[in-house]
């Protein structure tokens, strides 16, 4: 079986392990989507993925509205390393975050970090929610992995954790800081709320050894453009 005989096909992300002969009941809302939306039927193919072994055909075997049953076949692309990106950032509204978060994704992110600042807009997230997105973005743009997102930590706790040899690009507005370049190896791109960071934000980062200043344009970007741009421009070609 050929990867561009799957071409096209639906991906799930499951976390079952995956091997050949392996089967696997996928949850109610996994089957409704199959059965419901898409209207596949039993005997249709799909691929799937569970963050660590890679890309496999799989067939669905049984489909009903709540539940469904697939078969793995055969591995259609092995795991590989992904970046090793960490994106710190500031709750934002609702529709703001969750875009953030689908883009990030997208963009290869490791790691999502909700940070606490002086000026976020709002310190209350739906972890559930957000993982979901982070799922269906990675089923979509067709990465192995999807991140890992953790529970939102005030600013002061995200940088005592921070490990030293990560350095910690910040992009900080209004200031003659070098553009933000690519980056081999692991990194982290912190990401402040609408309002900026405040002095006393500042003066927290400041004080972290791994933190790096840098600036993301010419332009005040809107908090979801910016990790956008800074993720990018973190990946640009010679980054390795």
């Amino acid at each position: 079986m050929s990867v561009t005989s799957l071409a096209g096909s639906i991906r799930l992300f499951v976390p079952d392990a995956l091997e050949a002969g392996a089967a696997i009941r996928l949850n109610p809302g996994q089957a409704h989507y199959l059965g419901t939306v898409m209207r596949r039927s039993a005997g249709e193919m799909l691929r799937v993925f569970n963050g660590q072994d890679g890309e496999w055909a799989a067939r669905l075997e049984e489909i009903r509205r709540d539940r469904a049953q697939i078969g793995v076949l055969e591995q259609t692309r092995v795991q590989v390393p992904e970046p090793d990106l960490w994106l710190a950032f500031a709750p934002l509204k609702r529709d703001a975050t969750d875009m953030l978060v689908q883009k990030a994704t997208e963009l290869g992110v490791a790691m999502l970090l909700p940070v606490l600042t002086e000026r976020t807009n709002t310190a209350r997230l739906n972890l559930d929610r957000l993982t979901a997105i982070a799922i269906e973005a990675a089923e979509q743009c067709e990465r192995l992995t999807v991140p890992i997102l953790r529970a939102p930590v005030r600013l002061d706790r995200l940088l005592a954790d921070w490990p030293p040899a990560r350095p910690l690009f910040v992009g900080w507005e209004r200031s003659e800081a070098p553009l933000l370049g690519p980056c081999p190896g692991p990194a982290g791109l912190l990401i402040g709320p609408e309002g900026g960071l405040s002095r006393i934000d500042q003066a927290m980062l400041l004080g972290c050894p791994a933190m790096r200043k840098n600036s993301l344009g010419p332009r005040i970007l809107r908090a979801e453009t910016a990790a956008i741009v800074g993720l990018t421009l973190l990946q640009a070609p010679g980054s390795g």
